[in-house]
């Protein structure tokens, strides 16, 4: 019990460390720069730069809405005359994240079904006999389904399908020129659930011609969210007018980082845009168009098409956030964090001083001591059992000291007495006397013994 009470009375005492003083200049100097460079990285990076001291939200939830306006004019040779709206040139037209503006185009009018001859650009279409196109099968990547015979005129099998089939020449100058000053409003809300806060990229103002009148400048313009097509393709460091040829892929890049330890104000949208396809006009990745068709009835009610090969710019619109507001949690582990950097340069520099330099040894004997707990307690032991010799080692002298200086006493007493006498009987003579001292410390007494014959 007693030792149960020990152990839980000791864990009331205070233990403190016992700091060893190495006056070692280059250690001093290089465990200095340690703790400066320590302090200036979380100063510096950790609370200016990245604010540690901030809790952080990256689940932004977003909704955009685009819409486009613009129109332009096409003259072709099979159509003739042809004016474009948004409506004609923007898929999907309902405004979403990704869309598609169309700027180059291969027009086949008047498609009907029936029979006709495979495009000899179609190589599962080729023929040299009848042979070669087997009845009922799909022509691979082509426009219909294969009737057994092989047009000696084309060298293609003849199919079953919508005919004539599509033309594949594309125009070498972009049909919709136009469309580079055609504008988009892209109009972006955000969420940041965790600290309740929203906003739009849209200027909160009361002018209702503002909207109207405003393109979108990053230096004189920036809270406007219309952006001239051309200015879109231009911070991509490309030409409008040469991807509108062949058609490519357009990244809009919104991003919101607002610290909402300051005004509200302040938390604003920054833009950026970057070509998404290969950005090499001359390979033959780069580009983007599909095929799409408009149907129709005659007056005799048969179906027919327009058949469209579109090219364009498709355009997709991303949105990135992170939101920070002070708290004291992150704050705490950041500090935390820059103690533990400072014990690792303790630590390091320890690493040097003890087993690095030629003086390590000098260093080590000084920092360590070795406690063996049995060799202690025995030698506990042993010093108790000294000090009790010691002790009665030390009453023995002095008793010892004390006859001493009785015995010389009496020796002198005696020399004086004899002196009184007179001179001492010879030896010779057979007498013999002794001294002897009574036990009250009196004179001594003389006794003489008779001679013997």
């Amino acid at each position: 019990m007693a030792g149960t009470g020990g152990f839980f009375f000791s864990l009331l005492n205070y233990k403190t460390e016992k700091y060893v003083i190495a006056e070692n200049k280059k250690i001093g100097i290089l465990f200095r720069v340690y703790q400066v460079a320590v302090l200036a990285y979380l100063i510096g990076w950790v609370f200016v730069v990245k604010k540690g001291y901030q809790e952080k939200d990256e689940a932004i939830q977003s909704s955009v809405i685009t819409k486009l306006k613009g129109v332009a004019l096409t003259n072709c040779s099979n159509t003739g005359l042809h004016l474009w709206g948004a409506e004609d040139y923007v898929i999907p037209p309902n405004g979403e994240k990704v869309f598609f503006v169309v700027t180059n185009f291969v027009e086949t009018p008047n498609q009907r079904l029936g029979l006709c001859a495979e495009s000899f650009k179609v190589p599962d279409g080729r023929c040299g006999s009848d042979e070669d196109c087997l009845e009922g099968e799909a022509v691979i990547a082509g426009h219909g389904i294969k009737t057994g015979v092989c047009v000696n005129s084309t060298g293609t099998c003849e199919i079953q399908g919508w005919c004539p089939v599509g033309q594949s020449h594309r125009p070498p100058e972009p049909l919709l020129s136009g469309a580079e000053n055609f504008t988009i409003y892209i109009k972006n809300f955000i969420r940041f659930p965790k600290f309740e806060f929203s906003k739009s990229n849209v200027l909160e103002t009361s002018n209702d011609s503002y909207l109207k009148s405003c393109t979108y400048d990053k230096v004189n313009n920036p809270y406007c969210p219309i952006f001239r097509l051309g200015d879109l393709v231009g911070w991509t460091g490309n030409d409008f007018q040469e991807m509108a040829v062949k058609g490519g892929s357009v990244g809009i890049l919104i991003e919101w980082n607002c610290d909402l330890d300051r005004d509200y104000s302040l938390c604003n949208p920054e833009y950026s845009f970057t070509r998404l396809d290969i950005n090499i006009n001359n390979s033959i990745t780069s580009g983007y168009n599909f095929r799409y068709a408009r149907y129709y009835k005659d007056a005799a009610g048969e179906d027919f098409r327009t058949l469209y090969k579109v090219y364009g710019i498709r355009f997709d619109i991303m949105i990135n956030g992170r939101a920070g507001k002070f708290n004291i949690i992150p704050t705490v582990i950041a500090i935390g964090s820059g103690f533990a950097l400072l014990g690792a340069g303790a630590f390091a520099c320890d690493m040097i001083l003890l087993y690095m330099m030629n003086t390590s040894s000098f260093y080590r004997e000084r920092k360590f001591e070795i406690i063996n707990f049995k060799k202690e307690k025995a030698k506990h032991k042993d010093g108790k059992v000294s000090h009790r010799d010691r002790k009665h080692r030390k009453q023995a002298d002095t008793l010892g000291e004390h006859n001493k200086v009785e015995e010389k006493e009496v020796m002198e007493d005696n020399r004086s007495s004899t002196e009184k006498q007179g001179p001492t009987i010879p030896r010779n003579t057979g007498q013999r006397y002794a001294v002897v001292l009574s036990p009250s410390r009196s004179e001594p007494r003389h006794i003489t013994f008779a001679p013997k014959y």
